[in-house]
């Protein structure tokens, strides 16, 4: 079997950055016809966003984004998965209580997506709760989190999906008005 150009091999990893939340390495990879190249790459341990709906409204929250200058960021409740290996709809639960003070019994999954293959292996997994209703007990992310809790009407979804500029909360959003639209 050929090769083709674009074919590579990974030849040595080692760590620039080690912090909380990534981890980035300088990778060497060497392809098929020879050439070298190095590729700084942003290690995560993926996340997981949920699309919250009850029969009136998605739930969002409104929270500042430093790192795009965004005091009022409407997105999905989402979080980093905890470590390497763990389950997903776990974590995506667990973010559902932890930020708006949900769950729900009726969980599938819509997509799971690479966030940006241009420079990390970040995985986001979106999950579909339906008929939420309160948890047992109070919301607490526990984190140094700014959460506003957002009952967006349905019957305004595209007003949303309008505002939104965060791409996990377009993609689940865009998914879930697909879903209404029985496509």
């Amino acid at each position: 079997m050929a090769h083709d150009a674009r074919d590579f091999e990974r030849t040595e990893s080692r760590t620039a950055f080690d912090g909380r939340i990534v981890r980035v390495t300088v990778d060497t990879f060497r392809y098929a016809d020879g050439h070298t190249g190095e590729r700084e790459i942003v290690r995560t341990t993926g996340a997981a966003a949920i699309v919250a709906v009850d029969d009136e409204h998605v739930w969002l929250v409104r929270q500042p984004r430093e790192a795009i200058d965004d005091p009022d960021s409407l997105e999905l409740p989402a979080g980093r998965l905890d470590k390497a290996g763990e389950d997903p709809l776990g974590a995506a639960q667990r973010e559902l209580a932890e930020e708006i003070g949900k769950r729900s019994d009726a969980w599938s999954a819509l997509t799971r997506y690479q966030s940006s293959v241009g420079f990390t292996d970040e995985a986001v997994h979106v999950f579909l709760a339906e008929g939420v209703h309160d948890a047992d007990g109070e919301h607490d992310s526990g984190e140094d989190e700014r959460i506003e809790i957002v009952p967006w009407p349905l019957a305004r979804l595209g007003e949303a999906i309008e505002q939104v500029r965060d791409a996990k909360t377009l993609i689940g959003l865009l998914l879930l008005e697909r879903r209404r639209r029985g496509a």
